[in-house]
């Protein structure tokens, strides 16, 4: 199956039956009874043969079920309704840390405002939280420095789909109200921000990207809105994503590439990599299902946290699939990412799928003799971030890391991937019955439309299967981390299988810049780690990062000089 880049999730169980009437999905027909000819043709797309006696006799039983099929369709199930069994991406018998340490970040007490106001756009979470800690700047004036910015260059890059200025507003004025009280809530307390537009918020539209939603409206705030609000942060913009959490087309247009904008920003999160990347916004939250945190994070030059599967509520979110999405932030720089990450990780109350687990971070750690594995097959191959990914490995070799070659589990993780599709299909089987998958922008054999009806093609029993051999994946992953007595490996952001499995497996991983090939467009490293571990990689990624330096370069045309 072709790899798509896409945005963020238990089961979805669909009987044969369901399958074989593929054909009479947008008809619901129901004059056109299941015949035993019909079975024979369906039999040639599962893969298997009944004999004469056999197909008889199960008949009588798929046109009572072609009943019930019809009469669920009648129910109307709204995407945010999962379904009733969850994913657990817990190894058998394993234990997690449960103690809390207290959150420290690095000291931004040398942070001043620049000479060249413009300078700001590039300013760090820590530096702008510092700033308006002490008063020498307003959350009011930064809210309106980074609106104006998206307004200048939001149209250049299609980066946005709706501002929430009026909203925005009120909170940098409640931020800076709080502030002068001594109500100080933390380092997000008055930073804007911006979110890709799966999010609901209340009293704006969440198109979801796609045509056929551009005038929703979803009345709640997702949970990660709440807990950003209740932390401080003001949400200045809804930012583009490829429609319905694929690549980066929307229905407003391609989003483009900051260092390159011939180029689209890649997917689906591509609003947020790419406002980030311009500095038209401190931070964003993007998600990833299959690879749309780290693949726009790596075209845009930034960094993104993908979080272990069940850490951050899913609550108000678009669904693609229920048991792999993840929601996580695309910043400036890896403690960036860390300080967000405290404010929107944990229990809800809301989605059932949520562990409760501490998350521990620092800004310091000592490599020097810290075994770390890399995906040796992975990093041999010939590849197009191959130049840079070397000087990855020589630079931690020269922070003191011992790395120890690794392999992924032998599993045939490619030929599991229609879980995805299955759940996908599921999550928008109204769009499909409803024949208006034909307002998506990207009619392709590749995109949505197509895979959505072919969705209806897999079996229940396949779709069973290919998650126990998930579950043998779970397992294996635990080994490889055991065996190797490692807590974080690193990966080729854009070689091998580890998205897949990793985007399986439920583990976290960040992705981080690391250098520019091809007339200046950035590639990027992954790092990755142990189920409920973020802060260690965190902790390894901001070594590298504070060692090179390449979180510090940004788009020529979007500079501040």
């Amino acid at each position: 199956m072709k790899k798509f880049i896409r945005l963020i999730s238990p089961f979805i169980f669909v009987s044969l039956t369901s399958f074989l009437l593929g054909a009479f999905v947008i008809s619901e027909s129901g004059s056109n009874p299941i015949t035993k000819e019909v079975v024979k043709n369906a039999e040639k797309i599962f893969g298997i043969n009944f004999s004469d006696a056999q197909q008889d006799s199960m008949i009588d039983l798929l046109n009572q079920r072609l009943k019930s099929y019809q009469n669920i369709r009648k129910i109307n199930l709204d995407n945010s309704i999962p379904p009733a069994i969850l994913f657990n991406p817990i190894p058998v018998g394993v234990k997690f840390n449960t103690k809390q340490l207290p959150f420290i970040t690095s000291n931004y007490s040398a942070a001043v405002i620049p000479k060249n106001k413009n300078d700001l756009a590039y300013y760090s979470i820590g530096k702008l939280g510092y700033l308006l800690k002490t008063r020498k700047i307003t959350s009011v004036q930064l809210t309106k420095f980074f609106l104006d910015r998206l307004k200048k260059y939001g149209p250049v890059l299609h980066c946005v789909i709706t501002f929430t200025e009026d909203l925005a507003m009120k909170q940098a004025e409640q931020a800076d109200k709080e502030i002068a009280a001594g109500k100080y809530k933390g380092p997000l307390m008055g930073i804007p921000f911006g979110v890709k537009d799966l999010l609901a918020v209340k009293g704006y539209k969440t198109t979801w990207g796609a045509a056929p939603y551009k005038n929703q409206v979803i009345n709640t705030n997702a949970t990660v809105i709440k807990k950003l609000e209740a932390a401080g942060a003001v949400l200045i913009a809804k930012l583009s994503m490829g429609e319905l959490a694929m690549d980066d087309v929307w229905f407003g247009g391609l989003t483009r590439n900051p260092w390159d904008t011939t180029q689209g920003s890649s997917g689906s999160s591509a609003g947020s990599a790419a406002a980030v990347s311009a500095g038209l916004v401190p931070f964003a939250i993007g998600t990833e299902t299959w690879g749309s945190i780290v693949s726009p994070s790596t075209r845009c030059g930034v960094t993104g946290l993908r979080p272990t599967y069940g850490r951050v509520s899913r609550h108000g979110a678009m669904a693609l699939s229920w048991s792999m999405d993840k929601i996580g932030p695309i910043c400036r720089n890896v403690e960036d990412c860390a300080i967000v990450f405290n404010s929107i990780y944990g229990p809800d109350g809301i989605d059932q799928t949520l562990y409760n687990y501490p998350f521990n971070y620092s800004p310091k750690i000592n490599l020097k003799g810290m075994r770390i594995g890399f995906l040796v097959d992975d990093f041999n191959h010939k590849y197009a971030f191959k130049s840079t990914d070397s000087l990855t490995i020589a630079e931690m070799k020269k922070l003191g890391a011992k790395l120890i070659p690794i392999k992924l589990p032998n599993l045939p993780v490619n030929d599991i991937s229609f879980i995805l599709d299955a759940e996908c299909g599921g999550a928008f089987d109204l769009l499909t019955r409803s024949g208006q998958d034909n307002l998506l922008a990207r009619q392709g054999k590749d995109n949505w439309p197509n895979l959505f009806r072919a969705s209806r093609f897999i079996p229940a029993v396949e779709y069973v299967n290919a998650n126990r051999v998930r579950f043998l994946l779970i397992q294996q992953m635990e080994k490889m981390f055991d065996d190797n007595k490692i807590d974080v490996y690193l990966a080729p952001s854009d070689e091998g299988d580890n998205s897949l499995v990793t985007n399986l497996s439920g583990h976290p991983l960040v992705v981080v810049p690391n250098g520019f090939i091809n007339n200046n467009h950035p590639t990027s490293i992954t790092f990755v780690g142990r189920l409920f571990d973020e802060g260690k990689i965190l902790e390894v990624a901001k070594a590298y990062q504070d060692a090179t330096g390449y979180q510090l370069k940004h788009p020529p045309l979007f500079s501040s000089k």
